[in-house]
């Protein structure tokens, strides 16, 4: 996916907004996560978004997209953003994320994603360390209703 960064875009230092980036790499993402499942899917979670270098008003940004991992009924995508500068050619690493869909059926359910067949050794290291992150994910829901069911009271929202 590849958007040209406009004045609108940015903020007053010339840099684009940190949250016209997560809204191009949430639609970035869904559209990986419909394309592997032919499915309607809904973000779950954006669990980790890096940015490494401001994107300039007149950059190309360009992101990718790639199912990393896939459980029953959810799919964790990977999204590289990247930022060309069209008059040297120089494009630049400028965030990273990782986020978190799940498919649903005419219903609007929970739905069975098809299982992710990783062709190449990048492929594999990738669905590797997915799995590891929703590992992780899931140890961290479990501590949240543990603590809430251990206070008998919800935790607000960060």
């Amino acid at each position: 996916m590849t958007e040209l960064m406009l004045p609108n875009d940015a903020n007053t230092l010339g840099n684009v907004l940190g949250g016209k980036v997560l809204h191009l790499v949430d639609i970035a993402a869904a559209l990986a996560a419909h394309r592997h499942c032919r499915r309607q899917v809904v973000t779950a979670s954006m669990d980790r978004v890096d940015f490494h270098h401001p994107v300039k008003i007149g950059q190309v940004m360009t992101l990718r997209a790639s199912v990393n991992f896939v459980s029953r009924t959810s799919m964790e995508v990977g999204v590289k953003v990247l930022a060309e500068n069209l008059m040297t050619g120089e494009t630049r690493h400028t965030a990273s994320a990782y986020a978190t869909f799940v498919a649903l059926d005419d219903l609007g359910h929970p739905t069975p994603v098809p299982p992710l067949e990783p062709v190449t050794d990048d492929d594999r290291r990738r669905m590797e360390e997915g799995q590891a992150r929703r590992e992780l994910r899931m140890a961290e829901i479990r501590r949240k209703k543990d603590r809430q069911s251990g206070s008998g009271r919800t935790e607000s929202a960060r």
